[in-house]
């Protein structure tokens, strides 16, 4: 059964962000992140291989994998044909909202303003990423918007740390954050990612 994006946030604290260029690494990561405790995998399409790596981490055991950086409905398309089991965007576009919701996945659309929060609503989303998260603001800018729109929850992504996602999550709304710092570039280095899954998993206990 195909889980609610609220479900999914709820499953680890921290999601993490991957860009892998090189297919034949992508069973490793995920073998190393869902064995730290991280079972959320956001794959970016920021490579040529990212369709292939999703596939690949989809066969690995426990491993719930995603499509991020889903730009328009083209994108969209692609990655539910790769197998991403649920999409993540940088931002969210009236074209992309609407194919998104009419293909029932479950979707995290970026927002980074009261308006981009106000469009989701009106799609009928309740569930947002907050980014670049740092660079607009940080936690005192998405404080600042929980206020109006009490209703709605948060996966901040963009600058956010090992040592500052406690801050984040703190915060009520925020369910997870997105962590780029999970995974270095190049040949998979499996104790380190192991390693820092496990650190990034804790963050449920902060």
């Amino acid at each position: 059964m195909r889980r609610n994006i609220g479900d999914i946030m709820r499953m680890a604290p921290v999601i993490p962000v991957l860009s892998v260029a090189d297919v034949a690494h992508a069973r490793q990561i995920a073998e190393a992140l869902v064995a730290g405790g991280l079972s959320v995998l956001e794959v970016t399409l920021r490579t040529p291989a990212a369709f292939d790596v999703i596939g690949e981490m989809r066969k690995v055991p426990g491993a719930l994998v995603g499509a991020g950086t889903v730009c328009n409905p083209t994108d969209l398309a692609a990655a539910i044909h790769a197998g991403a089991e649920f999409i993540v965007a940088p931002g969210l576009t009236d074209a992309l909202g609407q194919a998104a919701v009419k293909s029932t996945i479950p979707f995290l659309p970026g927002v980074a303003n009261a308006g981009d929060i106000m469009r989701g609503m009106d799609l009928g989303l309740r569930h947002f990423k907050f980014f670049p998260a740092e660079a607009i603001g940080g936690i005192k800018a998405l404080k600042a918007l929980c206020g109006p729109f009490g209703q709605v929850h948060f996966c901040p992504t963009g600058g956010v740390t090992q040592a500052s996602a406690a801050d984040w999550l703190a915060i009520d709304q925020v369910l997870c954050v997105g962590g780029s710092w999970l995974v270095g570039q190049g040949a998979p280095d499996v104790a380190a990612i192991g390693a820092a899954a496990r650190a990034a998993k804790e963050l449920a206990h902060a």
